[in-house]
């Protein structure tokens, strides 16, 4: 008898998210209780400044929590070293590149410090894994290019596959859309969609495009003022969660095409 179970990659148990000072905490959302399983391709929504890049700064130990707990695969996120926990997620984030003067194949190739030797030279088991991670985001024809030739959305495929290459059971991504027109968000989208099925890895992404996000995602975390929910785009949907995102004087979300339009 065979069991279809996917292992959990990432939960959190009343977790309180935000920033500590020397007079008093600031606490941007509490008790949030999320399950990720692997495989699963996950999107973060909400309105600006409501905490999305706090959140994922928090999963990923960037920041520590105010209180509660992050589990990585069943261990705390606080018991990880830098080095393993390195092995086991990797973060895209939307800071700008130190120096856009390096090769594509050489940004790639950073994806694997967490297993190179002090010096950091590459092995001939790193090699693979490296044009893998050009081929799945078909980035192979670009790897002699230098960064500051690439197009936003090239360079944001080449972000992602310095991620693959790091070769983590989990994949983390703020805002991986912004800058890039409509054609390049989507096909951004749908290769983080791809790339969840073909290599069971668990993707999280923060993204204002909630359509798309609708369309393509196994499970979708909402952040609102009230609280932070998690579930199905259908169930989400059967919730009225989408309903309460925005002021409804100028955007109002359509259950029947499960999309945001314009109020009229």
């Amino acid at each position: 008898m065979s069991y279809n179970t996917k292992m959990t990659a990432l939960k959190t148990e009343n977790l309180h998210i935000g920033y500590r000072s020397k007079k008093q905490n600031i606490t941007i959302a509490s008790n949030i209780n999320i399950t990720l399983q692997q495989g699963e391709l996950v999107g973060l929504v909400g309105t600006n400044g409501i905490g999305k890049s706090t959140l994922l700064k928090t999963l990923t130990q960037v920041l520590a929590p105010l209180s509660g707990n992050v589990l990585i695969k069943e261990k705390n996120s606080s018991q990880y070293s830098s080095n393993r926990l390195a092995r086991v997620l990797s973060l895209v984030l939307t800071e700008k590149l130190a120096s856009k003067n390096l090769k594509v194949l050489e940004l790639v190739a950073l994806g694997r410090q967490p297993y190179t030797n002090w010096v950091g030279n590459l092995s001939k088991t790193d090699l693979p894994i490296i044009n893998k991670a050009l081929q799945l985001t078909n980035t192979v024809h670009l790897k002699h290019k230098r960064c500051f030739e690439l197009s936003d959305g090239q360079l944001q495929n080449v972000m992602i596959a310095r991620a693959l290459a790091q070769d983590t059971d989990i994949m983390v991504l703020d805002e991986p859309t912004t800058h890039l027109d409509m054609y390049h968000k989507a096909y951004i989208l749908k290769l983080l969609k791809k790339l969840s099925k073909e290599t069971q890895k668990t993707i999280l992404f923060s993204s204002h495009d909630i359509n798309l996000s609708l369309q393509l995602c196994d499970k979708i975390i909402v952040m609102t003022k009230e609280n932070v929910a998690i579930g199905t785009p259908k169930d989400l949907i059967q919730q009225g969660i989408f309903k309460t995102l925005f002021p409804k004087d100028l955007i109002i979300f359509d259950d029947l095409s499960a999309r945001f339009r314009m109020s009229t």
